[in-house]
């Protein structure tokens, strides 16, 4: 049997031998009807109203996925992560660029990152951490209007080719629990 040519083929929805993981979820981020529209909207009310960044501190915690809060920045789980325990540090001012963050800003999103850390190595043992910032569209931020670090936690042997030829991340853990998990850790940690 050979490929389906088209949309007429008979061949076309008939099962094969591969295994699908559907995720229709993502299609949101996929297509981008949550993000801002660019940083080029700057500070405006209308590009804080649809940046999740923004609306997120003004909801319950655990709603938002918020671990922690501090005076100028908080730690959010990714809605997207690459690994359970994905986190972003983020300021609540909407800035786009690393260069536009105050002296406090940059010291409170760097001691939150250590912390972040901590708290995720009591909570899950990870090998190692990628860690850094994606700035503007072409740099590979997809909310590119808000600035936010990413936290993710390594294991060895957690990549696999469900990323690379399913283009699907398997995910052991719902981010509810993930997200509880670290809360309640991080009153624990110095």
């Amino acid at each position: 049997m050979g490929e389906p040519t088209s949309d007429t083929d008979p061949l076309v929805g008939v099962p094969d031998s591969f295994q699908r993981l559907w995720t229709p979820h993502r299609m949101v981020y996929v297509a981008g009807d949550a993000k801002p529209a660019s940083a080029d909207e700057g500070d405006s009310a209308a590009a804080k109203a649809r940046c999740p960044f923004c609306v997120a501190p003004s909801h319950d915690d655990s709603e938002s996925l918020i671990v922690a809060r501090g005076e100028h920045a908080f730690v959010v789980l990714n809605l997207y992560p690459y690994n359970s325990g994905h986190v972003l540090v983020c300021p609540y001012r909407h800035v786009p660029d690393y260069t536009d963050l105050t002296a406090e800003e940059v010291a409170e999103i760097g001691a939150l990152t250590q912390k972040t850390m901590r708290v995720i190595r009591a909570a899950s043992n990870p090998a190692g951490f990628n860690i850094g910032m994606n700035q503007g569209v072409a740099g590979g931020a997809g909310i590119a209007a808000h600035l936010h670090q990413h936290v993710v936690p390594r294991w060895s042997g957690d990549a696999n080719f469900l990323p690379i030829i399913g283009q699907t991340k398997a995910l052991p853990e719902l981010l509810a629990d993930t997200r509880d998990k670290l809360a309640a850790e991080w009153g624990s940690i110095a």
